[in-house]
């Protein structure tokens, strides 16, 4: 058994045109959010043993706040060049690759990649995920292949607005 969990990065600043997309920062109300979903990720009793980020700027502050809370040693935290705008496909190839001593694995990404990943897993999860979005899901695996047959359960789904709501 393996638990997914997967994270948009928080809401980024379109502030600077000349600033490149890899390298746009969070904005004010993503600053306010990812410690607030850092906690709530940590109140559902979400542990990764394995965290990885797209190096953009504004997954890789997510991916620091949220290692923070959870105690996650930052000099674990790993940067994987491949989930910058990554598609299902390769979302699904990244986490493949991974060691399968790795039970509880945290991807901190983009849309529409990661939407696509959550919805191809849970049908049911239908729609775009907001930014600083959590998804965690208990798979029934023992190797990180998630195209193979095998009984997924949703654990959480959670957003900034949804406590607002």
């Amino acid at each position: 058994m393996k638990t997914l969990t997967i994270l948009r990065h928080a809401k980024s600043s379109w502030e600077s045109n000349s600033v490149a997309d890899s390298d746009r920062p969070l904005d004010p109300r993503g600053e306010r959010d990812a410690p607030m979903m850092a906690k709530r990720i940590q109140d559902a009793g979400i542990r990764p043993s394995l965290m990885i980020s797209s190096p953009a700027v504004r997954a890789w502050s997510t991916a620091k706040v949220v290692a923070r809370k959870l105690n996650y040693p930052l000099e674990f935290l790993q940067r994987e060049h491949d989930l910058y705008l990554a598609s299902k496909s390769r979302l699904l190839e990244v986490i493949a690759k991974q060691d399968e001593g790795f039970n509880n694995m945290m991807l901190v990404g983009h849309n529409p990649g990661l939407t696509d990943l959550a919805n191809y897993l849970i049908p049911d999860l239908t729609g775009n995920l907001p930014t600083c979005a959590v998804v965690s899901i208990s798979i029934d695996i023992e190797h990180w292949d998630l195209r193979a047959e095998c009984s997924k359960e949703l654990l959480i789904y959670d957003y900034p607005k949804k406590s607002r709501r």
